[in-house]
């Protein structure tokens, strides 16, 4: 497909796609699609490294194992990664790389592409991996946008893309409030689902963007931004295909018969579902999760503050009204640069230096927005009946006011177009698409995020945005900060936007990235997500009493995992024929992601 092919191709809808869109944001995703591209000089390179082939096997033995797989699923369900990489966009995104790469584009990439239809399928899959040696690596739909997308770990791996035909909603409980899906189930399809039946009292929690598998967000403890958004505390019950093949269930899905698999997710037992999340321990193909009640009204809320040092005792105000559920939904408090970005225009627009874009253009620019201009803005939703609203938005109102130059900005003034209605559907339940828009920043933007997790405390705010500053003032990079508040800890989301086609501003943000983990670390503060390529250093920082959680998951992945064919180095975790050939990512590996070979003997 051209460039000019991908620019003018029809967005995706649901029912006909399982990766598509609801309708009613046809129109709005359309104007996202075509910013994309306005915007993208990228050129669609020739194949440089080809064929692509997994360490570890012959070039003739791997295509060997191909014709044997393709005997297995059916020849049209097993496709060789040899064409050009097209990145696509949100809706029509690749599952053989990550469209928004930070390493060299043919770095992480998949050998072949397989396309499972069943737990039994799966199972094939596996069991052929493990017969010939070769690494697989699942994905549920490939959005894992900002932390490596559809890109396996280790170049060369079977992609094994579950959402394409396993995407089968298996069942909604409109009275228990819950439901059972399958990988290739996105926050888009489920909601169209429960609305086409109409049940107006269950809700569906959603993250920024709903085009993501519900299962793949959820087992990397992704979140969503109403009560419910805490989408791993959740769940309820897994189907897994174990790295050997053998199929289990968890929680009360063990009890042959079982009426309340989704009901109640802890069973009889050790509680194993854990060891199925940010892992490579097993396959998960059917998840169980609860829905929320429709709260009975809802009513979205916005403050401004003006002052950068407003960060400190605003937490402090937001600390106690969050842990008491006055603030029901996981807070939002954004940088005002967001704001401007969440236009969807270039930066380049207000200002074309390479330095950080100066506070006063942001602050010029923010002023002509309906918002107004403000250095801290605060997105929240209360739920329930009027009069409940009102007992809980009176106190915000006065614990919010206690800044000076607090504002509330109404509703009512903000035209529909703006960002504040994004954020208003994401909070009731309704998955929306408009969080793209601040990617366009940078042309052929993509974006990567550092994620520390901190108790929610003004001091712990200042130091993580103390040191994000002074990093992205050192690498040139504009700081994008948001803090989200849940129930006892706070997570400062930087996302770090970049031009993926400019090999310099790819350096950069690593680096930056890098340095900013390592700052964290070294203050208490750990990462609670990474890109793929940080994976190592991440799970490098967690090393308590010698690196004694390592060593356990070490001795699970051995265990579980004797072959090593299961997503290599995922979350840091490498079997033990990878370890001690240089297959960890350090600050000195550049671009180049492979060790040197994998120990025949396994």
């Amino acid at each position: 497909m051209s460039f000019s092919d991908e620019a003018n191709s029809n967005v995706p809808l649901l029912p006909g796609t399982h990766s598509g869109l609801p309708g009613y944001l046809l129109e709005e995703a359309q104007r996202v699609k075509n910013v994309i591209f306005e915007t993208r000089n990228k050129p669609q390179n020739a194949r440089q490294r080809l064929p692509v082939v997994p360490q570890g096997i012959e070039p003739d033995r791997f295509f060997e194992a191909l014709d044997d797989l393709r005997g297995q699923l059916g020849a049209e369900h097993v496709e060789l990664n040899d064409k050009p990489l097209r990145d696509g966009w949100y809706l029509e995104h690749p599952n053989t790389h990550d469209m928004m790469t930070i390493l060299d584009e043919e770095e992480l990439v998949a050998s072949a592409v397989v396309y499972p239809s069943s737990t039994e399928e799966v199972q094939k899959i596996v069991l052929w991996a493990n017969k010939y040696g070769i690494p697989i690596f699942p994905i549920s739909m490939g959005r894992n946008l900002g932390y490596g997308g559809a890109a396996p770990r280790v170049r060369g791996s079977v992609v094994v893309d579950l959402g394409k035909r396993m995407n089968q909603i298996l069942d909604i409980n409109a009275e228990d409030y819950t439901c059972l899906v399958e990988p290739g189930v996105s926050f888009y399809a489920l909601y169209e689902a429960i609305q086409a039946k109409g049940y107006d009292h269950l809700w569906v929690d959603t993250p920024d963007l709903g085009g993501g598998s519900i299962i793949g967000n959820t087992v990397d403890r992704g979140v969503g931004y109403t009560p419910y958004g805490d989408h791993w505390a959740c769940h309820s019950g897994l189907e897994v295909v174990l790295p050997t093949g053998e199929v289990i269930r968890t929680g009360m899905g063990a009890l042959p018969g079982s009426n309340t698999w989704q009901a109640f997710p802890y069973g009889f037992g050790p509680y194993s579902d854990g060891i199925f999340s940010q892992s490579n321990f097993g396959i998960v193909t059917k998840m169980g999760m609860t829905l929320m009640p429709n709260p009975g009204g809802y009513e979205s809320f916005m403050y401004t503050f003006q002052k950068e040092e407003d960060l400190a005792p605003l937490i402090e105000i937001i600390r106690p009204l969050r842990i008491s559920n006055i603030l029901e939904n996981v807070a939002q408090l954004r940088h005002v640069i967001q704001t401007v970005a969440a236009r969807g225009e270039l930066r380049s627009k207000y200002y074309d230096g390479k330095a950080p874009i100066p506070d006063d253009i942001i602050h010029a620019a923010a002023a002509q927005t309906p918002t107004g201009d403000c250095t801290w803005a605060y997105y929240g939703m209360s739920y329930g009946p009027p009069h409940i609203r009102k007992y809980k938005l009176d106190i915000i109102d006065a614990e919010f006011k206690r800044v000076p130059g607090a504002k509330r900005i109404d509703p009512a003034t903000i035209p529909e177009n703006e960002y504040f209605w994004a954020r208003d559907r994401v909070a009731a339940g309704i998955p929306d698409i408009r969080e793209l828009k601040w990617v366009n920043w940078m042309p052929n933007g993509a974006h990567v995020a550092f994620s520390p997790v901190s108790p929610i405390r003004g001091t712990d705010a200042t130091k993580l945005f103390d040191l994000a500053k002074k990093r992205h003032d050192e690498f040139g990079i504009d700081l994008f900060p948001a803090f989200c508040v849940g129930l006892r800890e706070m997570h400062l989301i930087v996302e770090i936007v970049f031009d993926r086609a400019d090999t310099e501003r790819r350096k950069a943000a690593m680096d930056c990235l890098r340095a900013m983990i390592d700052d964290a670390a070294a203050l208490g503060y750990g990462e609670y997500r990474t890109h793929l390529v940080l994976m190592d250093q991440v799970a490098g920082t967690y090393n308590w009493n010698d690196g004694a959680l390592m060593k356990f998951n070490e001795k699970l992945k051995d265990a579980l995992d004797p072959n090593g064919i299961l997503a290599p180095g995922r979350c840091g975790i490498w079997p033990k024929r990878y370890r001690g050939r240089g297959w960890e990512m350090t600050a000195e590996s550049g671009e180049h992601s492979e060790g040197n070979g994998v120990d025949p003997s396994g």
